[in-house]
């Protein structure tokens, strides 16, 4: 995934800059960057914060930083922002989204005459410096990001910076959100809206699905209108979102609560007590709690002092290490008793049947595992929100080919979709059987989406249900 926050100030925007950038750090586990501009023209760090995070990194640097005008991003893919000389002069750039059509729109800017790409160390291009590419190749900035969200397959929204301001564009049908905060100094545009908050700005404006606008100091125009489609991301609730965040103001943490509470009125066992996975599970517990009248509980601890998300490192055996030894077991809590635990979704499935066999370990009697969304059937090809380089990463796909002999298609995949087939059932008992749950049973698409209260056509649910 990924996140950016930007600011234009009458007054020296560094500060604001950096903790609104570092708010984001939920988001990303791989690069880290800011730019400024301002007499000096533009200065710019980027760093990786594989293995510390972005205010160690950046803490001391940017102490030389200044400027009216600055933008910075969160990146768990390309290094970022970049700095772009073109024919629309010298600008800065930080993107949000992901390129499924890269090959495609390469080939037309070689034939088109563009020289080269600098590659990334893992052999691709850097995504953020080919939406540059393709923004100017048109006559000015505006039709160069119009074109951006029009050619591109996947999504993108964007924040750039020049010497009169920002352009921040949403997404062309909204799957990720921008947002705009004002207070007396100037503007701000952020991802998450509670980015801001604590720096004094009042929300503005969220920006519509395709929306483009330029922001100064002063005031914040729009210069593209929103489209009507929106198709913004669901597991952005389910799990990415923080929980002080909103989108389309809807707030994370209360679609939780609504979710574990919809989770509870279809369920039928009783434990002892309820639990949440730290930290994006524990919301939709409490909702499943406060229904079900079953106890809360806390049977694990998330160690959090050396081991926030940001320190993630990329190998997915040593994450699943990493994550494994930031969960503190309290044996009190757990011997002998039955628990229902709630874990934000099941992708592979290795983390939580290693969760499982250690709660087995520390004496409980029974564990219930409810994912909070459906099975993950198809992997995202609209945003990077899993590290995941094929769906058989997907427990589900997985269980699903070998119930099928190999012949899956779309058909039989929708079919694995519907909870109320013998199919889906097979698979969850197939996954429960697998992982070594006492019992299994997902959250539903239509509850899940009803706890969001937006209307469902406005709502992304591709990865379950393979419906653009």
């Amino acid at each position: 995934m990924g996140g950016f926050f930007g600011v234009a100030s009458s007054e020296d925007c560094v500060f604001d800059l950096f903790f609104g950038v570092d708010y984001h750090s939920h988001l990303g586990t791989r690069r880290g960057g800011m730019t400024v501009y301002g007499k000096n023209g533009f200065n710019r760090s980027i760093h990786s914060i594989e293995n510390s995070p972005f205010r160690t990194k950046m803490d001391k640097e940017i102490q030389s930083m200044s400027g009216w005008y600055g933008i910075g991003c969160i990146s768990d893919y390309e290094a970022q922002p970049l700095i772009i000389r073109s024919h629309h002069g010298t600008y800065a750039i930080t993107t949000v989204g992901k390129i499924c059509n890269t090959d495609e729109l390469l080939d037309k800017l070689f034939k088109d005459g563009y020289v080269h790409f600098q590659e990334m160390s893992s052999g691709e291009v850097n995504a953020t410096e080919l939406v540059a590419a393709l923004i100017n190749t048109k006559e000015n900035l505006i039709e160069g990001i119009q074109y951006v969200q029009d050619v591109i397959k996947g999504s993108m929204s964007l924040l750039l910076l020049n010497d009169k301001g920002i352009y921040a564009a949403r997404d062309k049908v909204g799957r990720t959100p921008v947002v705009v905060g004002k207070k007396k100094e100037g503007f701000c545009v952020s991802f998450e809206n509670f980015a801001y908050k604590n720096l004094g700005y009042k929300d503005y404006k969220e920006l519509g699905p395709g929306e483009i606008v330029a922001i100064t100091e002063k005031n914040c125009v729009t210069l593209v209108n929103p489209g009507d489609e929106m198709k913004i991301c669901t597991f952005l609730w389910v799990y990415y979102g923080y929980p002080a965040s909103a989108y389309e103001g809807i707030s994370v943490e209360q679609m939780r609560y609504n979710n574990g509470a919809k989770m509870a009125k279809r369920d039928s066992v009783k434990p002892d007590v309820v639990a949440g996975v730290p930290d994006s599970g524990t919301a939709h517990a409490v909702g499943y709690a406060n229904e079900s009248h079953i106890p809360f509980s806390r049977p694990f601890i998330k160690y959090t002092p050396t081991w926030p998300r940001s320190f993630m490192p990329t190998i997915q055996s040593r994450r699943n290490l990493i994550a494994k030894m930031k969960m503190l077991a309290v044996d009190d809590l757990i011997e002998g008793k039955s628990i229902l635990l709630i874990d934000d979704s099941i992708v592979r499935g290795t983390q939580l049947r290693e969760t499982t066999e250690y709660l087995y370990d520390c004496g409980a009697k029974e564990v219930h595992i409810r994912p909070a969304c459906p099975p993950l059937l198809y992997g995202c090809k609209y945003l990077n929100f899993s590290r995941s380089t094929s769906e058989m990463d997907l427990i589900a796909r997985r269980v699903i080919e070998r119930l099928e002999n190999g012949n899956v298609n779309d058909e039989i995949l929708s079919e694995y979709a519907d909870p109320n087939t013998d199919k889906y059932a097979r698979m969850v008992e197939e996954i429960r059987k697998e992982l070594n749950f006492t019992t299994l049973a997902y959250a539903r698409l239509d509850d899940m989406l009803d706890a969001t209260g937006l209307d469902r056509s406005k709502l992304c649910t591709y990865c379950w249900d393979g419906k653009e």
